[in-house]
Order: structure tokens, then C-alpha cells, then sequence
């Protein structure tokens, strides 16, 4: 079925997707690996936070407000938080919980406003059909980038805890004891996004670009757009990790410079 030109997928259509789903389950069955849960899990709350996500949407675009917008903004922001405090398999020291809070307020939103604001330039600013969407994918990365930079921050210095320790012995500060590992932290935090980009318009089309493309609109305005929002996440990922950084290298140190994991 098709409604101005685009191809409306039935309800029977799209439960039909959901063999693939059913294929995975089986995969990890056959091959002994306990993944049933988390799968079915996953599935269910797609779809339902999608669904509510689509009519809440559809309300917001058809009576744009500046609070609703702002309010959408800052409830991502703190999913976005909460989220990457829960994968973490070990605890957070308070300092830490705030740097990251820190990080994912600042980051993304100085991204965002300079992305609205200049490479798209549109009017009203609180336009959610453009914010809520470009926020989305900004936040997204970040908090991607964030979760992989800190995961990769403590398991460096865990890991050679010693040599951070000796380095701080022979007088090292603790910036330069720690920079290795933080510098992968970071690298760690932009890789995907780099990739991603390497691979783009030859071995892949881009999520974005595809629904453009499937929506009708021109491929070479789809390239124009998924061009300024990949490097609009990678903006987000740099600032939101190096602000992160900044903030949270110290708090692994005591007073006395000592090393407190």
C-alpha cells in the first residue's frame, strides 16, 4: 500500500520481520548460548518504545512548543546518564556519576546548538521535527562513546595499576602517569564512529540516509544530510569524551597524588 508515493507497511508485513528475531533464538539455541532472555527482552521493549515514541512524536510535531522540546531534550539527557551507569559492571564513586552527568549535558548540547544553529540553520528553533531526531543521534554517540571510553579507562589503569604507581613513585604527575590510558580511553570512544565512516557509501548505506531514501526524498539531499549528522555524532563523541576526561582523570587520585581505583 502506498500513501503519497511512500510504501505503507501492513501490520501482517511487519510481524513478518520478526522471523528474523525467531532465526537468532534458535541460532543461540542450537548453539547452547544463553542469550534467550536478553533477546526476547530486547524485542519486546523495541517495539514498545518505539510505538510510544511514534505517537508521542506525531503530538509533538503537530503542536510544536518550546517547553515540550526542552523537556524532550532533557529526558533523553537523562536516559541517556542513567543508561551508562547501569552498564557498568563495577560501582561508580560519586565524582565520577557527576563527571559523566557533566559530560553528557555539555557535550551534546554545545553540539547540537552549533549543528542547529549553523549547518542546518532552521526556524523556529525549537522545531522538533529537526531537534528531537539530530538530538537523538548526537546523544546517541555520545552516549555510545562515553560508556566505551570509561569501560576502557578503568580496565587500562586496573590493569596496570602498577606501573601508574611506579610511574607516580619517580615523580611523575599524575596526568602523565595516567595519559596513556587515557588517550586510549579516548581513541577507544571515536573508533566505531571513524569506522563507520570508512565504510560508508560502499559497503553500507547509512540508517538515516536509507529511511530518506525510502521516504522519497533525493538521494544527493539524503547524502547532504547523513554527511553533516555523522559529523555532527563524531563532534559529539569528541567533545562529550575530552570533557569527560578532563573532569575524571583526577578523581582516581587522592590528595597525596596516590592511585585510589
Amino acid at each position: 500500500m502506498e500513501s503519497n508515493g511512500i510504501i505503507d507497511i501492513q501490520f501482517w508485513r511487519l510481524c513478518a520481520a520478526y522471523v528474523f528475531v525467531v532465526i537468532l533464538l534458535v541460532i543461540v539455541k542450537r548453539r547452547g548460548i544463553s542469550r534467550e532472555r536478553e533477546i526476547i527482552i530486547a524485542t519486546f521493549r523495541m517495539t514498545i518504545q518505539l510505538f510510544i515514541a511514534g505517537y508521542v512524536l506525531t503530538y509533538i510535531f503537530n503542536d510544536p512548543h518550546p517547553v515540550i522540546t526542552v523537556t524532550m531534550l532533557g529526558a533523553m539527557s537523562i536516559f541517556s546518564i542513567m543508561n551508562i551507569f547501569k552498564q557498568m559492571k563495577f560501582s561508580l564513586k560519586r565524582q565520577i556519576k557527576w563527571c559523566i552527568a557533566c559530560s553528557m549535558m555539555t557535550g551534546p548540547i554545545i553540539t547540537l546548538l552549533f549543528f542547529n544553529g549553523i549547518v542546518i540553520d532552521f526556524t523556529p528553533w525549537y522545531e522538533p521535527r529537526y531537534v528531537i531526531p539530530i538530538a537523538g543521534m548526537i546523544i546517541g554517540s555520545a552516549m555510545t562513546g562515553l560508556t566505551l571510553a570509561l569501560k576502557n579507562l578503568y580496565e587500562g589503569m586496573t590493569s596496570n595499576r602498577d606501573k601508574i604507581e611506579a610511574m607516580l613513585m619517580l615523580g611523575a604527575a599524575p596526568k602523565k602517569a595516567v595519559k596513556k590510558y587515557v588517550d586510549q580511553a579516548f581513541d577507544s570512544a571515536v573508533l566505531p564512529t571513524i569506522n563507520n565512516m570508512l565504510g560508508m557509501g560502499i559497503v553500507f548505506l547509512p540508517g538515516m540516509m536509507t529511511g530518506q531514501i525510502l521516504a522519497g526524498i533525493s538521494p544527493t539531499v539524503a547524502i547532504e544530510y547523513q554527511i553533516a549528522v555523522i559529523l555532527g555524532g563524531l563532534g559529539g563523541v569528541s567533545l562529550t569524551v575530552i570533557i569527560f576526561i578532563l573532569l575524571s582523570y583526577k578523581v582516581f587520585f587522592t590528595k597525596n597524588a596516590q592511585l585510589d581505583l
